[in-house]
């Protein structure tokens, strides 16, 4: 019976109420669907090179981790509140579990209960380590992590149906267990810019300026150079004219030898534009504005507050939104009434449409003064 008919007879209130079976993942070396085209892929390599190297993905990372971890928090218990905002093994707790979902698509939060066996601590898994184990019809029952030669297998739920791990993944099209992060997107254009950086390195250590060459006149004779010559030329070359602590220093040579300087035309030039473009892509990418990274030439956005509005709206509350579900659905076994929000009246970047939102409702006359105060979230 396919997926369809069970999904028909289910709501028709008949046939198996099951859950339907899972197509089975790929499970690779870092817990997680390939991220790249490219076979293998390293998700440890692909982190260092982006993260680690690149100064843009970094900070787009960095921005929206810290923007989510320092969001403010509706009201909440001191339980609660002491659960979700206390550092752990120095790392906090929001802000690892945003840039987990950035890099990787998934995050992995364990649930550590203390003697009265309600949670005393939560803990954000590095996800490379963390494999999905799942049953015969492809849903999740364990979860493996893999530290070195040492593993940890923690059921998916206990006895009572409480999770011992909380899975938040990113959406992913053609996976049924792992979501999908940013840096197969990205990677192409940070291979881009760190080529380009590499390369404006290159030229400032030759001088910060393009390479000539030297021509070898053979004279009438049309003699050659002999290989000794070729050698012991290229070595001094080498030796005492090459790098950028030789920079402008005066070059003897030999009779038949003349410096043919060499210019690079405007299209070889085009990687200073090239690497702009990469720039701005690995922004895209991440969901952080181009102007907010400091990327010339980018005039998306009226001003610096438009662009750190829309980065609030479009990329920090939806993934801050679904990281504080994902904590609700699992923690609401010991706290039914708690529920994990944003309190957005406490952001300072959308100030402005809050005042907008208060003035259009103080201009309703129609309205009572009890209705407005509902509208406005107030009791």
């Amino acid at each position: 019976m396919t997926l369809w008919e069970n999904l028909s007879l289910a709501f028709k209130g008949g046939g198996d109420h099951s859950r339907p079976p899972l197509g089975r993942s790929y499970i690779g070396t870092y817990g997680g669907a390939s991220l790249s085209s490219e076979a293998p892929f390293s998700y440890v390599s692909a982190v260092h090179e982006a993260y680690v190297e690149n100064a843009i993905a970094q900070r787009a990372v960095r921005i929206v981790a810290e923007g989510v971890g320092g969001a403010p928090l509706a009201d909440l218990s001191d339980d609660v509140s002491a659960l979700v905002n206390q550092t752990s093994a120095g790392q906090s707790l929001l802000e690892t579990v945003a840039a987990h979902l950035l890099l990787h698509g998934n995050a992995y939060v364990q649930i550590i209960c203390g003697g009265d066996d309600k949670p005393c601590e939560l803990f954000a898994l590095r996800p490379d380590r963390i494999t999905i184990e799942p049953d015969s019809k492809g849903w999740p029952v364990a979860y493996r992590y893999r530290a070195g030669e040492h593993q940890t297998r923690f059921a998916a739920q206990d006895q009572m149906g409480r999770n011992a791990v909380i899975h938040i993944k990113a959406f992913h099209p053609t996976d049924d267990h792992y979501g999908l992060g940013c840096l197969g997107a990205a990677a192409k254009a940070v291979a881009v810019h760190n080529a380009a950086a590499k390369w404006n390195k290159a030229l400032l250590d030759n001088a910060a300026r393009p390479s000539g060459a030297l021509v070898y006149d053979p004279g009438a004779d049309g003699s050659a150079l002999t290989g000794e010559q070729f050698d012991r030329l290229k070595a001094e070359m080498e030796a005492s004219f090459a790098g950028s602590g030789n920079a402008g220093r005066p070059m003897l040579l030999e009779g038949g030898l003349k410096w043919q300087s060499m210019s690079m035309t405007p299209a070889d030039m085009d990687f200073v534009a090239l690497k702009e473009a990469a720039a701005r892509e690995i922004a895209l990418a991440f969901g952080v504005p181009p102007m907010l990274l400091g990327l010339p030439g980018d005039n998306s956005y009226a001003n610096y507050r438009e662009a750190n509005r829309a980065l609030w709206r479009l990329t920090i509350l939806p993934l801050a939104g679904k990281i504080l579900r994902g904590l609700s659905d699992a923690l609401i076994s010991w706290w039914p009434e708690e529920s994990l929000s944003i309190d957005r009246d406490q952001i300072p970047a959308l100030s402005e449409d809050r005042e907008r939102l208060w003035k259009q409702v103080c201009d309703a006359d129609f309205m009572s003064p009890e209705e407005k105060r509902a509208m406005l979230g107030l009791d």
